[in-house]
């Protein structure tokens, strides 16, 4: 009887632990979301951290509060060096789309440079700290050469390829002329679509705009200067300018971004970011790594 009862008795534990860890599973994979359960005069930040490797999260953020009518206006508070040509314009799209529909303004961090700035220009107004580190509007694409190592150690590299250019950047020997002006065509032509949007969206002369599309780093205050940033604040400077923007009276209702994780993404994160961590020790980068 008494082992019977100690079996109940574990039986319940397990199934309470159980249940308890489901509990926190559907609620971080299928909880509430931004800008859900609002109701009117809110102002939605969306963060944009770090380098810019993919989109879709913060596109869905965008289009869940630009649906949202109980959220008058958008910040981006962006605090990234940049990052990959196709996710920074993708984030960039979807903020000109949401200005049809609501303000959308930039609050910059330390820094919003390169990628950074090409989403920040799309916005409606851009709002920067003096010594925001911002600019680089320019593009890079970067490639290894290990033919001397190889050489070293006795290994040679053997490539099958279906064309005359389809190892174009590979490791194992030198760049050709040709091959050169064929990148160098690619870099330029998203260089001039990356002048183009700062031109837009900025209302900036083309010209203008290519005299300092050179790569060149930028303080808040001289982006400023040169009509890169409209004014110069921190984050809460930004929310009081929106608030204006829009017409909120009082203090403004701010929806600030939520961590949801599952069970899964808090056992795996350290680790992923560990294996992150060894990899840029050891020097290790994509071949293909074309950036803003």
């Amino acid at each position: 009887m008494k082992r019977k009862r100690v079996f109940v008795g574990l039986a319940v534990i397990i199934g309470l632990l159980v249940f308890f860890f489901s509990v926190i599973f559907f609620v971080g994979r299928y909880g509430a979301k931004p800008g859900e359960f609002s109701f009117g005069g809110r102002i939605a930040i969306v963060e944009i951290r770090g380098v810019i490797a993919q989109s879709s999260g913060v596109i869905e953020e965008i289009r869940q509060y630009r649906e949202d009518d109980g959220v008058k206006a958008i910040i981006l508070r962006i605090d990234s060096p940049g990052g990959g040509v196709g996710p920074s314009q993708e984030i960039h799209e979807e903020v000109l789309k949401t200005r049809m529909k609501k303000k959308v303004v930039t609050s910059m961090g330390s820094v919003a440079a390169s990628g950074g700035y090409y989403i920040a220009c799309g916005s409606d107004l851009i709002v920067a700290n003096p010594g925001t580190i911002t600019g680089s509007i320019g593009v890079v694409m970067q490639f290894s050469n290990f033919e001397e190592l190889m050489k070293k150690i006795g290994i040679r590299g053997v490539v099958i390829k279906s064309g005359e250019y389809k190892d174009t950047g590979s490791p194992f020997r030198p760049m050709t002329p040709e091959e050169k002006k064929l990148l160098q065509g690619v870099i330029d032509s998203v260089q001039q679509q990356f002048v183009q949007a700062v031109a837009e969206g900025r209302k900036l002369d083309k010209a203008k705009v290519m005299e300092i599309a050179d790569g060149r780093i930028l303080t808040g205050e001289q982006a400023k200067q040169l009509g890169l940033v409209d004014q110069l604040g921190n984050l809460q400077d930004a929310i009081e300018t929106v608030a204006k923007l829009v017409g909120i009276e009082g203090k403004p209702q701010v929806i600030y971004p939520r961590k949801r994780y599952s069970i899964w993404e808090f056992l795996l994160k350290d680790i992923a970011n560990g294996i992150v961590d060894i990899l840029n020790e050891k020097g290790f980068e994509l071949n293909y790594r074309l950036t803003v």
